[in-house]
């Protein structure tokens, strides 16, 4: 019995020492179990922390990116307001007036005495066109004298240069009866020119007196006009004046002519053909012709002036200024060369129909197409001028306006009148048989 129960004994604590060794070792798995589960609680409560970071700099880019398309937006707006405004610029010729380095077409002078309210309309119709077109024609007043009005009007404008000339030297006419003031006008154009050509460097000067309008395309004519000037050494001068250039005798704005009588009243000499005249001041052709159009692109409005107001009612105050627009810069004037114009005229002249004898003015009324008239010499002229009322006057054997000796201009529009004269034909080359 006893041997019995020590063997229960020793089976309870063989049962007991089991259980406590299984409980330890549930223990120390469980334990490792628990520091396992907190290993990953802890890592996963940094994952969360670093998604929520992932998370909140994907935002902060979306952010950036949204202010970016923002940012892009509007400057894709400015570039255009920029563009938009570029385009403006340019449309206004703004570009011209900031590159420094063209070159100018020519300088613009206009020459002032004593009239100043005169002076300021002339300004002002010149700046009305010339504003856009300012780097390519400089403008100047030269004042000949010390009338402070004239002085002070020329320096109220900041778009010109002013330029006074003071010559106090006694003028001695070279004939009885000339006029002193002619001598002094003489003096005051070769100061200027010399000014304008040797000091500024010009290789054009345009001079207009301080009693002129201009036409809307007073600058694109001299413009296009300017490469004919220095291609064809023939060419002394271009002027925007037609001394025949009343209403009733112009009808076509795009017509040029060459003459041999100096038009004067706005033209354009270059720098070369000064280098001859400076010297000696003497107007010297030597064979060569002026430009001039049909329909003036100056006006002259001085009624009281140095011409002591000669001819002003009858031949100035009707002339009749352009006011069509014209595209010089799309014109072909190539006809106006020398070794084309000749026959370019000539063509002309020949077609005209020739008219005789008495009732010159009736007989032309009764033809529709152009008409040619014969004269004699110059008393002869003057009888049929004075019978169309053109200008009558000479100068140095010269009929105003004449090519080859030909007066033309219109009667009934556009009918042209030819008052030819009797070696014209055969200077021409016109077969009159």
């Amino acid at each position: 019995m006893k041997n019995i129960l020590c063997d229960f004994r020793f089976l309870l604590l063989l049962a007991a020492t089991a259980f406590i060794y299984i409980q330890i070792r549930l223990f120390s798995t469980q334990s490792q179990y628990a520091d396992r589960l907190a290993d990953a609680i802890e890592s996963e409560n940094q994952c969360t922390s670093q998604l929520r970071s992932l998370i909140d700099q994907i935002s902060l880019q979306q952010g950036q990116i949204e202010a970016m398309k923002e940012e892009k937006e509007r400057l894709e707006q400015e570039c255009g307001q920029l563009k938009a405004l570029v385009q403006e610029l340019e449309r206004k010729g703004v570009e011209r007036l900031i590159d420094k380095k063209q070159v100018p077409v020519a300088a613009v002078v206009i020459m002032a005495c004593n009239r100043a309210d005169y002076l300021e309309r002339t300004i002002n119709s010149v700046l009305k066109y010339q504003s856009s077109v300012a780097s390519k024609f400089p403008l100047f007043v030269s004042q000949d004298g010390s009338h402070l009005g004239v002085k002070d009007k020329a320096l109220s404008y900041d778009q010109l240069e002013y330029m006074q000339h003071l010559d106090y030297k006694p003028v001695e006419p070279e004939r009885p009866g000339e006029l002193i003031a002619y001598y002094k006008i003489a003096r005051h154009y070769k100061w200027a020119l010399d000014g304008l050509f040797y000091k500024h460097n010009f290789n054009r000067v345009i001079i207009l007196e301080d009693d002129m309008e201009i036409a809307p395309d007073f600058f694109d004519y001299f413009e296009a006009a300017a490469a004919l000037l220095d291609k064809d050494k023939s060419i002394m001068a271009v002027s925007s004046w037609n001394d025949n250039g009343q209403k009733q005798f112009v009808h076509d704005p795009e017509v040029l002519y060459r003459s041999d009588f100096f038009p004067g009243l706005g033209w354009m000499l270059a720098r070369s053909t000064w280098d001859e005249l400076s010297p000696k001041l003497q107007e010297n052709h030597k064979g060569r012709q002026f430009l001039r159009p049909e329909v003036c692109r100056t006006y002259n409005f001085g009624e009281h002036g140095s011409s002591l107001g000669q001819f002003f009612k009858q031949y100035l105050e009707p002339i009749k200024l352009n006011d069509v627009p014209v595209d010089w810069k799309s014109k072909d004037l190539s006809y106006l060369m020398e070794d084309k114009y000749i026959k370019h005229f000539a063509d002309i002249v020949k077609k005209a129909k020739p008219v005789h004898g008495a009732d010159l003015v009736l007989k032309a009324r009764n033809i529709a197409g152009d008409v040619r008239v014969q004269y004699n010499d110059q008393p002869d002229f003057e009888r049929i001028a004075n019978a169309f009322g053109i200008f009558e006057e000479w100068k140095d054997g010269i009929p105003r306006t004449a090519y080859k000796g030909v007066v033309v201009f219109r009667h009934q529009s556009p009918q042209r009148i030819f008052l030819v004269g009797p070696g014209s034909l055969k200077q021409l080359g016109v077969d009159d048989s």
